[in-house]
């Protein structure tokens, strides 16, 4: 398959939409001919958390990295409803040197904000994803989870009304990453962005999720999409009711289809 590459892409913003992430007839292609997605067409609106399940290799990450302007796509658009994203990675990324609470404050840091302002932001992210009294220790003397907690504190500080997520818990235990699951859920109601996860756990998708989307194999294209129809806030215990089940395998089939 070839890819005619054709004026790529992110445009930024959207004006009066609730459209924050909206990609249209997406394709990547890379300098070494492998062809990643092809035809993607997504849409992230306010106050929707969406996830992205998929083969190995299929381009979801390459998904998460248009959308953050880290890649380029070779055909068609990207376009941003907003500038204020969040990024967390596979890897917590901590700088070994540094505290829990400097490690928090460094995005802010970055982007010239004041010290006083920045030190407060970053306590109070701290204390919203579970860390208060950690502030002082080094990443070395945190656990796999509270590493992770402290990544996503400091994408917080930045107040981002869209936040991208690349499989932020698939190296940690499942206790652990389904009691991440419920703390991402927590701060998802309270402070209301926007979501695009990726992850390879069908269940984890669809607990979190107001939609799951399905890719089929490389290169990606969406092949299925499915509305999540619990309320928030979400019980944990909902993991193991029927219609939790239920969908789980609807999904599931949905990505072995895609697969074949």
């Amino acid at each position: 398959m070839t890819i005619v590459s054709i004026a790529p892409t992110i445009e930024k913003p959207l004006v009066d939409t609730d459209a924050l992430l909206d990609f249209r007839n997406v394709a990547m292609q890379f300098p070494n001919g492998t062809v990643a997605l092809s035809g993607v067409d997504l849409t992230v609106n306010r106050g929707e958390f969406v996830t992205v399940v998929g083969p190995s290799g299929c381009g979801k990450s390459t998904l998460l990295r248009i959308a953050s302007g880290l890649e380029t796509a070779s055909e068609g658009t990207a376009t941003l409803g907003t500038t204020r994203i969040g990024y967390v990675f596979q890897d917590a990324t901590l700088l070994p040197w540094r505290t829990v609470q400097a490690n928090v404050e460094l995005l802010a840091e970055l982007g010239g904000q004041p010290r006083r302002t920045r030190a407060e932001n970053a306590r109070a992210a701290i204390e919203l994803v579970g860390l208060s009294g950690f502030e002082k220790n080094l990443p070395k003397e945190l656990s796999g989870g509270m590493r992770m907690r402290t990544s996503l504190a400091r994408s917080l500080t930045l107040d981002p009304e869209l936040f991208l997520f690349d499989e932020p818990f698939g190296a940690l235990d499942e206790i652990t990453r389904e009691r991440l699951g419920d703390e991402l859920l927590r701060i998802f109601a309270e402070q209301k962005f926007a979501g695009l996860f990726i992850t390879h756990s069908v269940a984890e998708a669809v607990y979190l999720s107001t939609k799951v989307v399905v890719m089929s194999g490389r290169p990606g294209r969406i092949v299925d999409t499915f509305e999540v129809p619990f309320d928030y806030p979400r019980d944990p215990d909902l993991r193991f009711t029927p219609e939790f089940a239920a969908l789980c395998g609807d999904v599931s089939h949905a990505l072995r289809e895609g697969h074949s």
